[in-house]
């Protein structure tokens, strides 16, 4: 009637739905993206809630919550003041030597003697170092809007209060939450799929969020270990500046290892070709025997298509769309995985 068809009007229907729900979620990313940190915070927790609740008495897990936040409290307390106040220093002092560091870069190096025996060396040095002279005014133009740019996000310090309670939230009350959205969902394969989705993603996110934080762990102390040693200036902020980058997949290690050696290069200090030698066997280490141990076969995605998230989630929505640009392709993957296995189930059922 009409001309219309029911199936192309239901599909027309569909679509619209999916992309209206998709323009609401990338105008409120902001307040999914607090709600994801509270989650997968919930997530890093629940081990230790879990077990705990075991020898707690009483049904409630309030008990257990709160021993838990007591303790997480406690250990940021303390390792704010052995190692944060430490990483303030060597902060500040980097912050006041800034334009002196970067003058240097203005300074024509001088050229490598032929008699030397690192001379190659000496020379791939004297080249970075030209290369880097020519955007020194860059650099320090963006001194200024970086810190402007800090100031300007000093109010959004309070999410750290939020996102803790909202995971106390998570841990107190998930089971009651889960069991509430599948309640939308009637008796059937479809109410089967959806809590065989939900199983999948639990387990995701459990070992996902537990292997960024103990990859991170091991490159804090990685890097403040060797540079240490190795008498490199800033060794303990380069350290923290290099754990939050490990959450950032691929683009965020190298990121760490351009800035460890910009700012060791430009303190005088003349050992970067061992900070070379020490990143690349530590990424190897991290990337092909630590990282897979820690990540669920669910997890790993070939690196290209890890590449294309990261980028994607960084254009569409900063260092939270890179972040959460792995997780989500993982997501992605076992829904799509779900519904396949599903819907070969159903095809192979015997009509009656």
């Amino acid at each position: 009637m009409l001309g219309l068809d029911r199936r192309a009007a239901r599909a027309t229907w569909t679509v619209a739905v999916i992309l209206l729900l998709l323009g609401l979620i990338y105008m409120l990313r902001q307040t999914i993206f607090i709600f994801i940190l509270a989650l997968l915070l919930a997530y890093l927790l629940w081990p230790l809630v879990n077990r705990l609740n075991r020898y707690v008495p009483g049904r409630s897990r309030t008990p257990a919550l709160a021993i838990v936040y007591l303790v997480l409290v406690g250990l940021l307390i303390v390792a704010g003041i052995e190692v944060g106040s430490r990483v303030i220093v060597e902060a500040n002092t980097l912050g006041s030597r800034a334009p002196e560091l970067i003058s240097r870069l203005q300074q024509e190096p001088p050229l490598p003697a032929p008699n030397e025996t690192a001379s190659v060396k000496a020379t791939v040095l004297a080249t970075l170092r030209k290369e880097m002279a020519g955007h020194s005014r860059e650099l320090l133009a963006l001194l200024p809007k970086l810190a402007l740019s800090i100031l300007a996000h000093a109010g959004s310090l309070v999410f750290i209060v939020l996102v803790p309670i909202l995971s106390f939230f998570f841990l107190k009350d998930g089971e009651q939450l889960r069991d509430s959205v599948l309640q939308f969902f009637s008796e059937g394969y479809r109410r089967d799929l959806i809590e065989d989705i939900a199983a999948d993603l639990h387990v995701l996110l459990a070992q996902y969020i537990r292997a960024l934080v103990l990859l991170a762990c091991s490159s804090f102390v990685a890097w403040g270990l060797f540079l240490s040693l190795a008498g490199a200036p800033y060794a303990l902020l380069l350290a923290a500046i290099a754990f939050p980058l490990e959450f950032i997949p691929m683009i965020g290690p190298l990121t760490a290892i351009v800035l460890i050696l910009l700012v060791t290069g430009l303190s005088g200090y003349h050992h970067l070709l061992w900070i070379l030698i020490f990143a690349a066997a530590f990424r190897f280490f991290q990337d092909y025997v630590l990282s897979p141990q820690l990540m669920a076969a669910g997890v790993q995605l070939h690196p290209l298509l890890v590449i294309f998230g990261v980028l994607a989630g960084g254009y569409l929505g900063g260092i939270a769309g890179s972040f959460l640009s792995v997780p989500v392709l993982a997501a992605l993957r076992i829904v799509y995985r779900r519904l396949r296995r599903q819907a070969g189930a159903v095809t192979l059922q015997p009509r009656g």
